[in-house]
């Protein structure tokens, strides 16, 4: 089986050698997908010291633009948010984020219900405190 690689025009530049998503049939692969923005290498909600450590962090902030990037990924690739039917969530710090992480999981899914599960890492190739790797079907 044939597969087609997509690459956002809006979502961040990957930080390493690996497509935004890619098409096997009618799934489509997301790869990893952080808060930061296209063009920059600012993370929305992170503050970090001189040397690049996290000083501080808003977990709503990353929720938001990690859900907006996934848009932009999904949009660009010829699916949707509805399409999704599989989520893996990693955050940093499960303890602290995951209430506001569910609530507005909940919101971003009030009407797609995919499988999901969400797991704890000690640290994320970036300083960012949560990534979704998500899979939809495509048309």
């Amino acid at each position: 089986m044939s597969s087609q690689k997509f690459d956002s025009g809006k979502a961040p530049e990957p930080v390493g050698l690996y497509p935004h998503a890619r098409r096997v049939g009618n799934l489509l692969f997301l790869s990893g997908v952080g808060p930061r923005e296209r063009g920059t290498k600012e993370i929305p909600g992170v503050e970090l010291d001189n040397d690049g450590n996290i000083v501080s962090y808003d977990i709503e902030a990353q929720c938001h633009s990690v859900f907006r990037n996934i848009g932009y990924i999904l949009e660009d690739a010829g699916s949707s948010w509805d399409n999704i039917v599989d989520v893996t969530v990693f955050l940093t710090n499960m303890e602290d984020d995951f209430k506001t992480y569910n609530r507005l999981y909940a919101e971003y899914f009030k009407t797609n219900q995919p499988c999901r599960t969400t797991l704890e890492i000690n640290c994320l190739p970036t300083p960012i405190a949560i990534e979704l790797k998500v899979i939809a079907t495509i048309e």
